[in-house]
């Protein structure tokens, strides 16, 4: 049986060709000519200040939380609905992930529901763009005014995505991407910090040399290589540097293509939801999703695990997403709910991902949803 994969990595251009370049240029560890070509690429695509590529969003988010102050006894507000790494970059710096539930459209942190989980110990917000659908960004910029806190952006899933004329990322006080190999834009691993806030450029190039003020050192303004500030190893290689960089020559068609794959799903779905079958993505007039998630909402968790076992039986993989953080074990231990995150727990266990990725076909689209249909059109024989 033909199996069509959830996601698949893929090779677009000059990958393997830069990824040799780098090995003859004789240095492969990082900061070299293709770090320095990707962040150039990035600061002039998305309008960006200053953009230092990382290890992985993980590492851009843990770069956020040092940057934001973090630390013991301070909050950072987010939403449950989002990936570990989100909350896992301020829980080390010793803070509390404080939960706020999601819009039922975007599946976006509630922008009405955040004022009051401010307390005094609020350090940050973080808007996770889901999906690449952009979060209510005019609203979480004047709280983040009113109360002077920062503006984190997950935007891991949002790589030229943009709000009204701003790219996702660039908007608040720091901004991280992924390249992770299930995103548009891939290098196996790998991630990069966007630092919009110029009072932060200069400790946040510090933190990524590893709390050293290396940087000074070879521009000559010092006399002398030391450590100044806490850091991590959070350069990624120049072989990842190489692939990342042959793969932004060609984001835009990308993410073309992805659009098309994405719009199709809408298309050949559409039938289904008008009759009531299922809930298709939130699309806010104006905006073009980037096709990162196509995603369908079915009524309850026992529909979804059917559906889930029938396309497995068709050789298609389709997946669910994130289980909520803020009841899952460690979130329970280190974060805390406000309010009753209703939303969130009600869109995990119906949320179901169709397959996306690079090299599908709408031929394989079209497999996909005469599969879907055929179970909702005889929903009785699979439940």
């Amino acid at each position: 049986m033909s199996i069509i994969p959830f996601a698949k990595p893929f090779i677009v251009g000059k990958e393997l060709f830069y990824i040799a370049q780098a090995v003859i240029n004789g240095s492969i560890s990082g900061d070299g000519q293709f770090t320095r070509r990707c962040q150039a690429w990035l600061e002039t695509e998305l309008h960006c200040k200053k953009v230092l590529l990382t290890q992985s969003c993980t590492a851009a988010l843990e770069m956020s939380a040092i940057l934001a102050d973090v630390g013991p006894g301070d909050e950072v507000i987010m939403p449950s609905f989002t990936f570990v790494s989100t909350a896992n970059a301020f829980v080390l710096r010793g803070a509390t992930p404080v939960f706020v539930d999601i819009r039922s459209d975007t599946l976006n942190l509630d922008e009405s529901l955040v004022e009051a989980a401010i307390t005094d110990r609020t350090k940050a917000i973080v808007a996770v763009h889901y999906a690449g659908q952009p979060c209510a960004m005019h609203a979480l910029e004047a709280l983040c005014k009113k109360y002077n806190i920062k503006l984190i952006e997950d935007a891991a899933q949002a790589i030229l995505a943009f709000d009204e004329s701003r790219a996702l990322g660039t908007i608040g006080d720091l901004g991280c991407l992924s390249f992770h190999e299930t995103k548009n834009i891939i290098s196996g691993e790998g991630g990069a910090l966007l630092i919009n806030n110029p009072e932060l450029i200069e400790r946040a190039e510090t933190i990524w040399h590893k709390g050293t003020n290396r940087k000074a050192f070879f521009q000559g303004q010092v006399d002398k290589y030391t450590w100044v500030d806490i850091g991590s190893s959070f350069l990624p290689s120049e072989l990842t540097a190489a692939f990342l960089f042959a793969q932004l020559e060609q984001a835009k068609r990308i993410n073309s293509n992805r659009r098309a794959l994405y719009e199709k799903y809408m298309q050949l779905l559409q039938p289904l939801a008008d009759a009531g079958h299922l809930v298709l993505p939130y699309v806010r007039d104006g905006h073009r999703s980037i096709g990162h998630i196509f995603y369908v909402l079915c009524k309850n968790e026992i529909e979804r695990k059917n559906l889930i076992h029938y396309l497995t039986k068709q050789g298609i993989n389709a997946v669910f997403h994130y289980v909520p953080l803020h009841n899952s074990p460690a979130g329970m231990r280190l974060g805390r709910a406000h309010g009753d995150l209703n939303i969130t727990i009600d869109v995990s266990v119906r949320l179901l991902r169709l397959p996306m990725f690079n090299e599908m076909n709408h031929d394989q689209v079209r497999f996909v949803c005469h599969h879907v249909s055929h179970f909702f059109q005889n929903i009785a024989l699979y439940s």
